[in-house]
């Protein structure tokens, strides 16, 4: 179940709120399942975020048997396709310091080498006012779980709504990832790096 919801919850990166996502993932890799499938499909109506065919089905496997009410998730409207971002990302900082960046100095110590973890990358956000941080791992289990612990990382670093994006090495990849890897740069790979997670 833990998987379904992480997809879903990747697949509405840039669409939800960053405050409201990074809280859902915590919620997914935690005991609050339950409060997080009352919680999305209202988000989602209150939003009017639209769900593909795809995503629809995520939603109803995985936060249906958790309680999710299932005439809030049947009004959620549908899209034909996933919708393009609506950010750009550049792989610098804006505000690049020469001594480096603390949070990517702790995520490589974290992660360097580290088993069930494949490239982790960083890129800068741009859009609606604001430069975020974004960070990008692919992985090959735990994925929920992982998040909500980088999450954790970075929020104790003073990233208030941390966006980290762990990647199912298999997964056919949203568009906003897609863009957000072609402006990467590489942080440190784990053991189960290939070298083939930017597109090309």
């Amino acid at each position: 179940m833990s998987d379904t919801v992480h997809e879903l919850l990747l697949r509405l990166a840039g669409r939800l709120p960053d405050d409201v996502l990074w809280r859902f993932r915590d919620w997914a890799a935690s005991d609050a399942v339950a409060v997080l499938a009352r919680a999305l499909p209202r988000t989602l109506l209150h939003d009017r975020l639209g769900l593909t065919d795809r995503e629809q089905r995520l939603l109803v496997e995985g936060l249906l048997p958790h309680g999710a009410d299932l005439s809030a998730i049947s009004s959620v409207k549908g899209l034909d396709e996933e919708p393009d971002p609506r950010y750009t990302f550049t792989p610098e900082s804006p505000e690049r310091v020469v001594m480096g960046d603390p949070a990517t100095v702790v995520l490589g110590a974290t992660l360097r080498g580290r088993l069930g973890v494949g490239e982790v990358r960083s890129t800068w956000r741009h859009g609606e006012g604001e430069v975020r941080r974004v960070i990008l791992v692919t992985a090959t289990s735990e994925h929920a779980r992982l998040a909500s612990e980088l999450q954790r990382v970075l929020r104790a670093l003073g990233e208030h709504d941390p966006c980290v994006e762990v990647l199912p090495a298999d997964l056919d990849l949203p568009p906003y990832h897609r863009v957000a890897l072609a402006a990467s740069e590489l942080v440190c790979t784990g053991a189960e790096a290939d070298g083939h997670l930017v597109p090309v």
